[in-house]
């Protein structure tokens, strides 16, 4: 586990546990379609990229920033998709980020199966990528 090299002793890096909580609450949250839970475990500048906000909001390259641009992303998405669902496939972690795999699932569309890193610091998330095909 890392540290600062300064009397403070700031640690750099979480326990494998401490990240796969986050994930755990991050999905808890997610599924729940309970957005002030999930926006509990940003930080106030985070920044989101997806290739599905790319689609939609082609202006934005795929990437917001901020949790008032990542509120309203995420209530179209619990608006217009309410049996959005994840089901986990499994938590990678690693210092100071996790690599979510999960099953996105919507009534109506195929499946799709999806990679997400978080990227956390002093325990909230900063960046959030989304990969798929």
């Amino acid at each position: 586990m890392g540290y600062a090299s300064d009397t403070r002793l700031v640690r750099l890096n979480m326990t494998a546990s401490e990240l796969n909580a986050i994930a755990t609450r991050w999905f808890a949250a997610f599924n729940d379609h309970h957005l002030e839970n999930l926006l509990s475990l940003y930080d106030e500048r985070a920044e989101h990229f997806s290739p599905k906000l790319k689609i939609r909001h082609p202006e934005t390259k795929g990437l917001i920033k901020g949790k008032n641009a990542l509120r309203t992303w995420w209530q179209d998405a619990f608006d217009r998709l309410p049996s959005l669902h994840y089901e986990v496939v499994r938590f990678t972690p690693h210092e100071d980020r996790v690599f979510m795999e999960y099953i996105r699932h919507v009534t109506g569309e195929e499946d799709l199966y999806v990679g997400e890193i978080l990227e956390i610091k002093n325990g909230l998330i900063i960046k959030s990528s989304v990969f798929h095909q």
